[in-house]
Parts: structure tokens; sequence; C-alpha cells
């Protein structure tokens, strides 16, 4: 386990070359999680709001639908919303949120390598205010870690990724889950 750990580490930490764009992008699919779940009221009256505390302007829009790649497993799609974010000319995130369910879940794809971008921001330090690494695991190519969120324990999220940068061009890059269990 302890190895495991390790690489995982070792794998946030250590970035190839993030583009900006893309690192906005994902920040901001993150933060648009965490918003629609942890704070329903900042779109229950209108998606306004929502959208100026994501605060990724024009790039980020809703759409009627999405690839069935792109959508979240079966008993997550529930009176869903998808928004499109646009990153660069040929790569991006789709968000998609419910509105009956405390979840969310983000891919991202395209023919721009987003690993380096994905890695720089569940690396930084505003990332690391909000949330918690788990645990972490390496297989076949895919590094996938769980993080728990700070502020609200319940709520976690499940982020898979290329181990390495380069990899994955040809299909999904990053894939990530995240449900707020409600207590009982």
């Amino acid at each position: 386990m302890l190895t495991t750990a390790a690489l995982v580490c070792a794998a946030i930490s250590s970035p190839a070359k993030a583009e900006p764009n893309l690192e906005r992008g994902f920040a901001g699919a993150l933060r648009g999680c965490e918003e629609w779940v942890l704070n329903p009221a900042i779109w229950t009256s209108g998606t306004g709001p929502f959208l100026a505390t994501v605060g990724l302007g024009e790039q980020m829009g809703l759409v009627d639908q999405v690839d069935e790649v792109s959508l979240p497993p079966r008993p997550l799609r529930r009176a869903n919303r998808y928004w499109r974010i646009n990153s660069t000319l040929d790569a991006g995130f789709i968000l998609v949120v419910s509105d009956d369910l405390p979840m969310c879940h983000i891919t991202g794809g395209g023919s721009t390598d987003l690993q380096p971008s994905v890695e720089a921001v569940l690396s930084s330090a505003e990332f690391s205010r909000r949330w918690n690494l788990e645990q972490g695991s390496v297989n076949n190519g895919m590094t996938t870690t769980v993080f728990r969120h700070r502020e609200a324990p319940q709520f976690s999220m499940m982020v898979s990724r290329a181990e390495r940068s380069g990899e994955r061009l040809d299909r999904v890059q990053v894939l990530a889950t995240a449900m707020h269990r409600v207590a009982n």
C-alpha cells in the first residue's frame, strides 16, 4: 500500500508541461462540481450565479446532450445537465451534474494531451486546500486517486487519468466522479 501511495504521490507531484487553458478548464470543472453539489442555492433560481462562481465565462456553456462516453454511470443518469468546457480548439471537458442527485461527473479529452494539466491541478495548493488524498492505485497505465473534501467529508471524488504524459490521446483522458453521501 505504501508503494502504491508513493507512486500516486510521485505522479501527482511531477506534471510534465501543463497548458494554462487546460488547467483553467479542469480547475473550473472541479469548481463547478463542488459548487453544484455543496451549494445548490447557487443554481436553483437560475444558472447565472453558478456560471459566475465557476468563472470560466464564455468558455463554459450548457448543452442539450453529450456523447455516451461523457455520461456518468447509469444509476447517476437522473435529471442531468451537461456543461461543455472548451479549453482549446481541440480539447476540453464535460461536466455532468444532476438536479436530483448530489453528484457530478467530469470527462476530458481531445487531441491535446490533458495529463500534464490535470496533474498540475491535482497537485496545486488550491486543490489541496479543498481536497484530501485518500488512496490511489496504478493499473495498466491508468492512475486512479480517491479524494475526500476537507470541509464536507461525505463528499468524495475518484479521478482516473493516464499515468504518463502522451498516452490515451485517442480516447477519454480523464474521468472524475464525485458523490456526496447523505448520512442516515
